[in-house]
């Protein structure tokens, strides 16, 4: 396909903001932190806006042409953090204070999120709804992979749809055996790739 793919700087924040919401407004793990559609219209931007603000400070933002997709990756090193992690309690007191579900969803990927070994972590990826099945996130994704395939480095993340499982197990991803299990709520699925898994 060949799209053009651009790294995201500081003043990108609204536009991968707003790719973002667009792309995981009828998201199942959206629609059960924000169940209610209205209010999840209303906050939904501020709970993307503190993944998007972290993936500037400590990672970076790929933007496909046209702003029709992008993904949000972390560098993540070996051994166990020495902190708590502060983004699940940011994520609740940025978008949704009375919301106990916007911290719950991070605290539960945290953890069961691996630290065994130093990888690559695609904290999120979204294209937009008219874009959708055409090849842009699996581009998106595919050059960091390439990238991590060269420097013998694995990768992971958690897949919120069947969907996106059937994406990433195209790109080598496979499931950890572990699943996040939202109270009430739709199962995340971690997956993690060996470099060269292709």
């Amino acid at each position: 396909m060949g799209i053009r793919i651009q790294r995201a700087h500081p003043e990108d924040r609204g536009l991968v903001v707003s790719v973002m919401e667009e792309a995981f407004h009828h998201d199942p793990v959206s629609s059960w932190v924000f169940p209610h559609e209205p209010h999840r219209r209303a906050v939904h931007g501020k709970f993307l806006g503190v993944f998007v603000d972290v993936a500037l400070a400590e990672g970076f933002i790929d933007i496909a042409e046209g702003d029709a997709g992008v993904a949000l990756w972390l560098s993540v090193p070996a051994g166990a953090p020495e902190e708590e992690d502060p983004t699940p309690a940011l994520m609740r007191r940025t978008a949704d204070p009375g919301n106990e579900r916007c911290e719950l969803v991070g605290r539960l990927t945290g953890a069961i999120h691996p630290h065994d070994r130093a990888h690559a972590y695609l904290l999120m990826i979204g294209v937009t709804p008219e874009r959708q099945g055409k090849g842009i996130g699996e581009e998106l994704i595919a050059t960091e992979l390439d990238r991590c395939d060269q420097a013998g480095l694995p990768a992971y993340l958690e897949a919120s749809s069947a969907r996106g499982m059937t994406l990433y197990e195209r790109l080598g991803f496979r499931p950890t055996g572990r699943t996040v299990e939202l109270p009430d709520g739709p199962p995340m699925w971690p997956m993690w790739r060996e470099p060269g898994a292709r």
